[in-house]
């Protein structure tokens, strides 16, 4: 596993559980409004795995979960034998994922090695192109949301709402993708980092008011729906 971060508490990070955090280096994507430039472009210092593990192992009473997160989890070829290593350990998993590769997520599944997977819908399906800067199979990533909705003991999707890329419209159209599935977050755009296109440094985020106004159109089509970072 090649980690490039490492949070050792989190109260947020995992729904109901104290957890720890890891950000894996690299990722698929080359989303503009990224601030996680250094995972994207490999330049981030790497943590040893070996570390992690010793620190789960000493706070197995304190700590409950261990979130994945990058980045991209699914690119890292040994992230079946990690999550061996945390569950022989005694933690819950989370896995944060952009959905490009459901086959890896349903082998983690069937051998139930993730407890939580919260899955990054970036756009429509006629904008994904555009919003992750890359030449996106669809088809993948709607294979891996209808693997969560029907697999997965606990998850969420979640959509960051950017200015001059996502519109009410958009969102709509988003929802009406992901009919049905257990929650949903309307995630509000950071504007107090540094982004993977200088542009969006000066991106002034969505009045709350108008994500608000999104949430009540979009609320119909979930069972939880809510907003995020406002």
């Amino acid at each position: 596993m090649k980690i490039g971060g490492f949070q050792k508490t989190s109260l947020l990070d995992y729904p109901d559980e104290i957890s720890a955090i890891i950000w894996t280096i690299g990722c698929n994507f080359n989303c503009p409004f990224c601030y996680n430039a250094d995972l994207v472009k490999k330049t981030a210092s790497i943590i040893s795995e070996e570390e992690i593990i010793s620190f789960l192992e000493k706070r197995k009473n304190v700590i409950d979960g261990l979130v994945i997160t990058g980045g991209e989890p699914f690119l890292q070829k040994d992230i079946g034998l990690f999550c061996e290593k945390v569950k022989k350990i005694g933690y819950k998993i989370k896995i944060d994922t952009n959905g490009t590769f459901p086959e890896k997520l349903k082998e983690l599944l069937d051998k139930k090695l993730v407890n939580y997977i919260a899955m990054d819908v970036k756009a429509p399906k006629n904008k994904y192109k555009k919003i992750s800067g890359v030449d996106v199979d669809v088809s993948k990533i709607d294979e891996s949301i209808q693997i969560i909705k029907n697999n997965v003991p606990d998850y969420e999707f979640r959509t960051t709402v950017v200015p001059g890329l996502l519109d009410s419209e958009d969102i709509v159209e988003i929802a009406k993708w992901l009919d049905g599935s257990k929650k949903f977050y309307l995630q509000q755009f950071k504007d107090d980092a540094f982004h993977l296109s200088e542009k969006f440094d000066n991106v002034k985020p969505y009045d709350v008011t108008e994500l608000d106004q999104m949430l009540q159109k979009i609320k119909p089509y979930f069972k939880e729906c809510f907003l995020r970072g406002t």
